[in-house]
C-alpha cells in the first residue's frame, strides 16, 4: 500500500521526466555564471513572472532572505503578516543576519493585510524610529488567493510611502491557476517576487527570486555571502525547468483533490471542515475532540501521514490522486466509526 503524505506539498518526489532531465543536464560553474541550465531557468522564471531578471537559489527561505537583504539595510524595517512565512517560519534571518526589524500585523480572514493599518505602521521620518522600507505580501496565504485589485492598491500604497513591495510567491502558480490568469499578471505590481519550485510544482529543490537587474545583482552578492553558490547547480535547475514547463497547469488537479478531500471530511461529524473555504491545495481540519494525535496515529498505521495537531493543515500535491483522497476519507470515517462503537 503506497504512502499518502498530506503534511505539505514539499514532500513530492521528482518525476521520471525530472530525473531524466537531471541526468542529462548541461552544467557549468554557476558562481561564474557559466551553468547554461541555471541561466535557462533564470530566464524562463523571469519571463513567466514578468520580471527582468532572476537568480536561482537553494530554498524559498533563502530567496525571501535575499529579498530582505537587498531591499533593506541594517536598522531598516519590513512589514509582514503575523503568520507570514517570511516573518514566522524562516528562523528570524532578516533580524539575525541583516539587522532588519520586522513589523508584524494580523492577517485579515481573506489572507490580505489591512492597507489602512499598513499605512499607520509606516514609521515617520524621525531618527527615533527604524526606517520602514519594505512591505511583504504572501500569495497564496494559507491557500487563499489575494485579489488582483488588492495587490494594485498595495502598489499604490507602497508608492505613496516610498516602500518597496515584495511578494512571497512560494505558491504563486497555484494562485494563477485558481484565477485562470498568467502568473505575471499577479506579480506585475511587485518590485520582487520569490517562487518555490519544490512545493506544488514538484521539483526536488530550488527557488527563484525575480526582480530588476540591479536588485538581482545585489541578491547574487547576498547569495554568495550566505553560502548559496552551488557550482554545477544545473542538475537541480533541470528539474525546475520541467516543473515550470510541465507542472503549472496540472496544479488544477491538486485543487480539485483538495476540494474532494474537504467535501469528504465534512461529512464526518467528528471533524470540523469548511469546504467553501478551499481555494487551492490546502484543507484545514479540526478534530472536534482536539485529539489530533490519536487520529494521526491511526491513519499512520494505514500509511497515511498527516499532522498530529488539531487544527491541522492537509495539503494535496503531485504525488496524491483522487483514489488516494478516497482512501483518506474512508480511513477517517472508519476511525471515528470505530471510536463510536468502542464508546458505546
Amino acid at each position: 500500500m503506497n504512502n499518502i503524505d498530506l503534511r505539505s506539498d514539499t514532500v513530492t518526489r521528482p518525476t521520471d521526466a525530472m530525473r531524466q532531465a537531471m541526468a542529462n543536464a548541461e552544467v557549468g560553474d554557476d558562481v561564474y555564471g557559466e551553468d547554461p541550465t541555471v541561466n535557462r531557468i533564470e530566464a524562463l522564471g523571469a519571463e513567466m513572472l514578468g520580471q527582468e531578471a532572476a537568480v536561482f537559489v537553494a530554498t524559498g527561505t533563502q530567496g525571501n532572505l535575499l529579498a530582505l537583504l537587498s531591499h533593506c539595510r541594517r536598522g531598516d524595517e519590513y512589514i509582514a503578516g503575523q503568520n507570514a512565512h517570511v516573518y514566522r517560519a524562516e528562523g528570524g534571518g532578516g533580524a539575525a543576519l541583516g539587522g532588519i526589524q520586522p513589523q508584524p500585523m494580523d492577517f485579515q480572514d481573506d489572507g490580505t493585510l489591512d492597507l489602512d493599518q499598513v499605512a499607520k505602521l509606516v514609521k515617520p521620518d524621525n531618527y527615533h524610529f527604524a526606517r520602514t522600507r519594505l512591505l511583504c505580501l504572501e500569495n497564496t496565504q494559507s491557500g487563499k488567493v489575494l485579489p488582483l485589485d488588492y495587490m494594485a492598491r498595495a502598489r499604490r500604497l507602497a508608492d505613496d510611502h516610498g516602500l518597496a513591495l515584495h511578494l512571497d510567491g512560494a505558491r504563486v502558480f497555484n494562485a494563477a491557476v485558481k484565477l485562470g490568469i498568467p502568473a505575471d499578471t499577479i506579480s506585475a505590481p511587485f518590485d520582487s517576487v520569490s517562487v518555490c519550485l519544490s512545493k506544488g510544482l514538484g521539483a526536488p529543490a530550488g527557488s527563484l527570486l525575480c526582480g530588476a537587474p540591479d536588485f538581482i545583482t545585489e541578491a547574487r552578492r547576498g547569495r554568495k555571502m550566505l553560502g548559496g553558490g552551488m557550482r554545477q547547480a544545473g542538475v537541480l535547475a533541470a528539474a525546475g525547468i520541467v516543473a515550470l514547463e510541465q507542472h503549472v497547469d496540472r496544479l488544477a488537479d491538486d485543487h480539485a483533490n483538495a476540494q474532494q478531500l474537504a467535501d469528504g471530511l465534512a461529512g464526518i461529524d467528528e471533524l470540523e471542515v469548511d469546504p467553501s473555504a478551499v481555494q487551492t491545495n490546502m484543507v484545514f481540519v479540526r478534530v472536534r475532540s482536539d485529539d489530533g494525535a490519536s487520529f494521526s496515529q491511526a491513519l499512520g498505521e494505514q500509511n497515511i501521514t498527516i499532522p498530529g495537531t488539531s487544527p491541522m493543515r492537509l495539503v494535496t500535491h503531485l504525488d496524491v490522486n483522487g483514489d488516494d483522497i478516497s482512501r483518506v476519507v474512508d480511513a477517517a470515517r472508519r476511525f471515528f466509526a470505530g471510536n463510536q462503537r468502542r464508546a458505546g
